[in-house]
Formats: C-alpha cells, structure tokens, sequence
C-alpha cells in the first residue's frame, strides 16, 4: 500500500569552516568595494565579514580608500602579478583541446594573437588519415581564419578599419574577405553568432568552426578551432561543431581566471 508521506525539509549545509569564510570575503572584496555589497555576496554575518576584513587589512590583501571603500591590497596585486607571469597558456589549454579532439574526432587548433596574424600555439589531431598543413609557431593571416575572426570581433569600427588599412587583407584563396565593408559584415555575424566560421578562405578545402577564449580581463587574446577538410563535412555538420568549440572555449577561458559577468554576482551556495 503506498502511504503520501510528507517531504522531508532539506538537510541544511554545515557552514562554512574559517578558510572557506576568509576565501568567500577575498573573493568578494576583490569584486566589490562596498562593505554592505560584500556581506550581500558572501550571505555571512557582518560581524564575520568585519573581523575577516580587518584580518585581510592586517595582512595587507585589502587596503581602505580614503571613501571608507575597499581595494585590493599589495599583497594581491604582488601574488596577482607573479601568478600572471607563469601562466602558459598551451599547458592550461592542452588537456581541454585533447578532449575535444576525441569527441569531434577532427584536428583542433588553439591561436594567439600576434600583431595582425595568429600565432598557433597548440595543434592537436584527430584519428583521420589526413594531416592539415598547420604547424605550431605558424602565423597566419587574421582575417583568414575564424581565430582571426573572433579576436576582430571584440575590436569596434575605428579599431577595424585601422587593422584593415595596417594589414591590407591579402587574398589566400578566392573566397579570402578582401575589402573593409565585407570584413565588417563578417565581424558582425560573428558576434550575432558567438563563433566563427572559416569556408576555404585560408586553404582550398578546408574548413573550421572557431570560438573565443578570453583571458582574466575578459579580452579575446586566444581561440579555440575545429578544422577539417570540406569533403568530409558539410558546412552544416561543421556548424553543429560550434557547440562543441564554445564549450571548450569557455573551459579554457574559466582556467585562465575569467569569470563571466553572470558568475560574478551568483551568491555562494
């Protein structure tokens, strides 16, 4: 016989133990310069978050503003500064482009802006017989590929038409974007879309799907690439890949410490 019993309250969570409640307040601090705002995002009593304050004052990783605001202390900004220049971003980036490979079974490149080209920094392949003609340390024309086109899509008009009238937009293939207006028109579905296409205006018969990866400030330095010869997929197939690429772009973004503006202000749990 089946009895209606009433639910069950939810088991509450054990608060959090001292280094959880310091690390919620650093983080906090470093977003927020308002106490009250600080409180409101840690969800801890304001006694807690003043005494972890003063403690994080002491220590210098928090500095008061002469408004009574916080800021982020020179202890931060020294380990902040440190942790940057050891960053290598191949190392970071590897493991998500290897798994990637394996799921979409095509090569995948990871490109760095370089000046006015992309610099490929990782190229990883697949189980197919062919080999693309890519190397690493290869540069290539940006608005060639859909690396390229993701890092111009963050740039605005101005910053646009100077990189077209510095770089010159040499043609590679017949279908290479060659003129101001087309490169701009491009740009622009890549932002609609939130990934990049490359259709064989880089290399006769290639093809790739490209996505975004910011860095902590949230600039798009980087991409994330998924190419494969035309005669394998479809424009269509290569497209339904762009899920796959955005996925391990923001994988790759998140690693190297960018938080997106709707992670920022998510209270703890």
């Amino acid at each position: 016989m089946t009895t209606n019993l009433p639910a069950l309250p939810p088991i509450p969570k054990a608060p959090a133990n001292a280094s959880e409640k310091t690390l919620l307040v650093l983080e906090a601090v470093l977003i927020h310069d308002r106490f009250t705002d600080v409180v409101e995002a840690t969800g801890l009593a304001k006694a807690t978050v003043h005494r972890i304050l003063m403690t994080l004052a002491d220590r210098e990783f928090v500095t008061v503003s002469a408004t009574g605001g916080y800021l982020p202390g020179p202890k931060v900004l020294s380990l902040a500064g440190r942790a940057l220049q050891r960053i290598d971003i191949s190392a970071i980036a590897q493991p998500y482009v290897d798994a990637l490979v394996a799921q979409v079974h095509c090569t995948v490149h990871l490109g760095a802006a370089n000046g006015d080209e992309i610099l490929y920094l990782i190229r990883s392949d697949s189980d197919k017989p062919y080999r693309m003609i890519s190397r690493v340390g290869n540069s290539i024309p940006m608005h060639t590929t859909g690396i390229g086109k993701c890092v111009l899509a963050n740039y605005n008009d101005e910053a646009l038409a100077l990189f077209v009238a510095r770089a010159g937009l040499p043609r590679k293939t017949e279908h290479t974007i060659t003129d101001l207006e087309g490169l701009r028109a491009e740009v622009q579905t890549v932002r609609d879309l939130g990934y990049a296409r490359d259709r064989e205006e880089n290399e006769p018969g290639i093809g790739c799907v490209a996505a975004p990866v910011r860095d902590h400030t949230g600039k798009v330095n980087y991409g994330v690439s998924i190419s494969t010869i035309m005669l394998d997929h479809t424009p269509a197939e290569i497209d339904a890949m762009s899920v796959d690429a955005i996925n391990t772009a923001n994988q790759i973004s998140r690693a190297l410490g960018y938080k997106p503006p709707t992670d920022r202000n998510t209270p703890p749990e």
